[in-house]
This record gives structure tokens, sequence and C-alpha cells, in this order.
């Protein structure tokens, strides 16, 4: 097995794994802990609560669905991402940029399983300090996918493409052509 090979299967695995987590922790919060109805919450910490809200939108909570066929298109919208992601991913060859795709498209899965399913995304986790929310509720894929897109912009913005940092070095003697 090639090394591009396993990076890709790993990928996929990290993928699935994020998907599994982010259903867990869906079921666990709106099934053992009872968190399921919108308004209740559980605090953890002072700075974290369990808060069940229903995202019937996009990142941000835009591009709100409010009739079940704007729900079917952002699943079909969102399905298409994942597609592009999948397969950009399965085109990459560094095992970093294999896991941030493999991190967005996990957290695709769970999300667009979750409209899917329920017409909405299941969101929970709440940041807060005192009264000041750095981000909206959130869940495991909306995580998952924000650090995959961070490390993807990061990679791209500081990682330089080896291919055009190295110079070939012409071979001794060789003339230069005009």
């Amino acid at each position: 097995m090639t090394a591009v090979l396993r990076y890709r299967l790993i990928g996929c695995a990290l993928a699935l794994l994020v998907l599994a987590i982010d259903q867990w922790t869906k079921w666990y919060v709106t099934g053992p802990l009872s968190i399921d109805e919108v308004g209740d919450s559980m605090q953890i910490v002072s700075i974290f609560d369990l808060r069940f809200t229903r995202n019937f939108g996009v990142s941000l909570g835009m591009f709100e669905a409010t009739s079940p066929e704007m729900r079917w298109g952002l699943v079909l919208v969102t399905g298409l991402i994942a597609l592009t992601v999948t397969i950009w991913m399965l085109r990459e060859k560094l095992l970093g940029d294999i896991l941030a795709l493999a991190l967005i498209l996990g957290g695709a899965l769970g999300n667009i399983r979750d409209r899917y399913e329920f017409g909405y995304v299941v969101d929970f986790a709440d940041l807060h300090f005192g009264t000041w929310r750095p981000f909206l509720i959130f869940n495991v894929a909306d995580a998952a996918i924000t650090i995959g897109v961070l490390i993807v912009l990061a990679r791209a913005l500081f990682m330089r493409d080896k291919d055009s940092d190295t110079e070939t070095p012409e071979a001794p003697g060789a003339a230069e052509t005009i």
C-alpha cells in the first residue's frame, strides 16, 4: 500500500469518526440527558452549557429553510458540497490536507444526516463568558468543519508548494540557450 493510499484511508476513517462522534453526542444530549426541547439547558461549567436549539439554516443560521422544499434543497446543496469535498480529499496527496478535508467531510455528513432525519440540525454546545457568546450554539460537526476550514486556509496561506520553492539546478557544463 502506498503512503498516499494510506493517507486517504486515514482521511476516510477520520471523516467516519467525526460523523460517529457527532451523532453520538447529539444522541446523548437529546436522549439520556433529556435536553431535547428548545430552551432546555444544563450548565456544565460556568462558561459552558448544553443548550438545545434547532438550526434550520446553514452556517451561522443563514439560508434558513422555511419550507419542505427549502429543507430538501439544503440537503441537496450540502450533499453536493460534501461530494465535492470527498472528491477533493481523494485527490490530495499530503496528509495534512487530507485530514483537514476529512474533518470538513465528517462534519458535513453529521449535519446532513440531522437535516435529512429531523429537518433541522441539532445544536447544543453553548460557550459563553458571562453574557458574551463568541460563537452561536454549535455541535461537534460544526466544530470539525470550522477546524478543518481553518487548517485548509492556514495550509494554503503558509505552506509553500515544494515544486515552486526548489529550483532545478542545471547539469554541469550545460550551456544556456537564448
